[in-house]
Order: C-alpha cells, then structure tokens, then sequence
C-alpha cells in the first residue's frame, strides 16, 4: 500500500487525512494518509523515512525547511521559496508549491485582472498578493499599522521581477475605495473568534466577489455579509481541498471531476460545522 503523510509542528487537528483519503477512494487507489508531528530539531533525521513515502505534504514550520532535503524545486516552490507538496519520483524527492494552485482554482471565475483588495501580508498574503499581479490585478494591500515594513519589502521584491505590477497598500481603516475582489488572507473571523469582520460594510457593499482564506468557519462574518448582500462569496475550504487535488495529479496524475471535488468540499463544511456545534 502506497503511503503519504503531512508533516508539520504542531499539527493538532488537521482536514488532511479526511480530504486525502476521499481522493485516493475517488481514484479508486489502495493508499494511506497519516499525520506526522516533527518538531523542527527533528527534521534532518526524518530524511530517511520521508524517502520511504510516494509522497507527502509539509505545512508550518518546515515549508521552507524542508527544501534542503528536496532534490528538485518545480517553478512553483521556486517562485515562493515554499513547499507543501513532495513527489516521491524514482526515488527523487521533488517539491512543489500547491498552495497557489488551490488559490487560483478557487477563484478562477473572479475578475483578478480587475481592482483588487486584499487584506493581510502573511505568508498566505504573500502568496496570493504575488497570484492577484500575475493576473495583473490592480492591487491594493490592507495592512495593519505594524505590517508597514513587512508589506514594503513584499512590494520592493514584487517590482523586481513584475516591474509594470500595479501595487499599492493602506492601513485598512483608511481604504474607502470601490474594488471588483476582496480577498481576506488574515486570521480576522476564525473559529473562535467569529464575529469580527476584516473590512466594513461599505466595502463589502462596493465589490461584488469575494475570497476569504479561512475555512473555520465555514462562512466568515466576513463572507455571510457578502452572500447576504446576493455577492460571490467563497471560503478556505475550496483552497483547502484544491491544492490537495493538485497534490493528487503530481502524486500520480489522478484527475477529479468538478462533482467529486464540490462533494469534498461539501463534506468537509459539514464536518467542521457538526464539530463547531459540539464545541
């Protein structure tokens, strides 16, 4: 039986396994999906088992760390310096970043060379900031007042090698504008803290699609405002579930139909509601 893990510290509750072992049933694979906690120490001598595996993903703290272990980056690690994926190739382990692959998919119907707001310039921020001006959004970042540096290194490294992209960034109290896409990449809204909203209602009335990073829970204060106001609303659980699909085609070229991966994300929302309700 093939085998593949996560690796990560801590990982406490993960969808993982859930989402991964649907995939493989899907694709009708004998395969097996565990959790392995390493803490950062730890990580050189796990070389050898993670070598034993067809494949296996990485999430906080090693998705940089692990990148001296890999014998190959594909563009997409290159290009953040991050990865989450590892294929297991003829015994060369090769890393990927998937990441952006579940954002991009999630939101391929959204008008991301149209204004763009995104609030938050984390690692995700980066990520799907670096996606938005690939498309050739109009970007404009909201940050919070001691993000100031943080975002003005993102933007010097962004002009670098998008010199034409269009990138601004404000304190998000300040920002008034109308935009086309609000893409919230910050931890305002998650499960606990449920009833904080990362922007204002005349910003929620001003855009029409909307992209919200966290997927518990399932529906933002953020995104039930939005979906109220009849606007195209979607949560992390697509992002979530999408990047491991494309986790699956590297892995080993399964494809999924747009029903099997909507029925994922489905179950998976249920799930994490039932679980919040017993809480």
């Amino acid at each position: 039986m093939e085998q593949y893990t996560l690796i990560g510290h801590p990982l406490g509750h993960s969808m993982s396994p859930f989402i991964h072992e649907r995939l493989f049933a899907m694709a009708g694979r004998e395969a097996s999906y565990t959790l392995t906690d390493i803490a950062p120490e730890h990580l050189e001598g796990k070389e050898p088992f993670l070598r034993s595996l067809q494949g296996f993903n990485i999430t906080i703290p090693h998705k940089m760390a692990i990148i001296p272990m890999v014998d190959e980056l594909d563009e997409s690690a290159k290009r953040y310096n991050s990865v989450n994926c590892v294929a297991n190739q003829n015994g060369k382990l090769v890393g990927y970043n998937t990441d952006c692959d579940g954002f991009t998919m999630s939101v391929k119907d959204y008008p991301m060379d149209g204004k763009v707001l995104l609030i938050g310039c984390g690692g995700v921020g980066r990520m799907i900031a670096t996606e938005a001006l690939r498309h050739g959004a109009d970007l404009t970042i909201g940050i919070i007042p001691q993000d100031k540096e943080l975002v003005e290194e993102f933007i010097r490294e962004a002009k670098q090698t998008m010199p034409d992209a269009k990138v601004q960034y404000a304190v998000t109290a300040d920002i008034h504008d109308k935009f086309d896409v609000i893409i919230n990449a910050s931890p305002v809204g998650m499960f606990p803290k449920v009833d904080a909203c990362p922007v204002s209602d005349k910003l929620i009335d001003g855009a029409d699609y909307f992209f919200d990073v966290i997927y518990n829970p399932t529906k933002t204060l953020f995104l039930r405002k939005a979906l109220e106001k009849g606007k195209v609303a979607k949560g992390g659980a697509a992002m979530l579930v999408l990047q491991a699909v494309r986790a699956h085609e590297i892995w080993n070229d399964d494809s999924y139909s747009d029903a099997q991966i909507e029925s994922i994300i489905c179950d998976m929302e249920e799930l994490i509601d039932e679980q919040n309700a017993k809480k």
